[in-house]
């Protein structure tokens, strides 16, 4: 897939989740099944702060002709090779123990999640111009996936968007299953 394409897709995903977004309360948002998981705010607050403080950072890092000399050209993992060959994440479920650095922090209201989501989409339309036409073999590390340049750094974000669909809809379940034990009314969107 080329920029261009993801994109597109990024588009269309981030209009999933806003239009899914609309139709949670903000009590919704932020009530989890059990202190092992997420809520759904907080799944949200994942993605923005992944694409916007990692990956758009990385891009913009691999970018940069000021890091030139700083930059690495290191090879990707085995699980790097396999989710760029396939185009996506492996449909399982990565679970992470809670951390503060890593749990995301409920969100205080719908609309930081909108504006979020917004941002994230506004910043992907301001590089993948620049990015469409940048070749450059320097790379940034990611945990997981080893050395990525720009373009992988930016198609990761959509993959990682569309990897979370799946949470979304499992958490959108946990919360129907949470609502029927407490026989309190609560409408869950389709």
């Amino acid at each position: 897939m080329n920029t261009n394409e993801s994109l597109h897709r990024l588009e269309e995903l981030t209009n999933v989740y806003l239009n899914e977004l609309s139709g949670f309360s903000e009590e919704q948002l932020i009530r989890k099944s059990n202190d092992e998981e997420w809520s759904l705010g907080q799944m949200y607050v994942h993605l923005i702060q992944s694409a916007l403080f990692m990956q758009i950072r990385n891009i913009e890092l691999c970018m940069s002709s000021s890091r030139e000399e700083n930059s690495s050209t290191g090879e990707k993992t085995e699980a790097g090779k396999a989710i760029f060959a396939r185009g996506s994440f492996p449909p399982v479920r990565i679970h992470v123990p809670a951390s503060p650095q890593y749990t995301p922090a409920q969100p205080k209201d719908k609309e930081q999640l909108v504006e979020g989501l917004d941002r994230v989409l506004e910043r992907m339309k301001e590089i993948e111009p620049a990015l469409s036409k940048f070749s450059s073999p320097h790379t940034e590390f990611h945990p997981g996936f080893g050395a990525l340049n720009g373009k992988e750094w930016f198609l990761l974000v959509e993959m990682h968007y569309r990897h979370h669909l799946l949470q979304k809809d499992r958490l959108k379940k946990d919360l129907e299953d949470v609502v029927r034990k407490q026989d309190k009314p609560m409408k869950i969107p389709a």
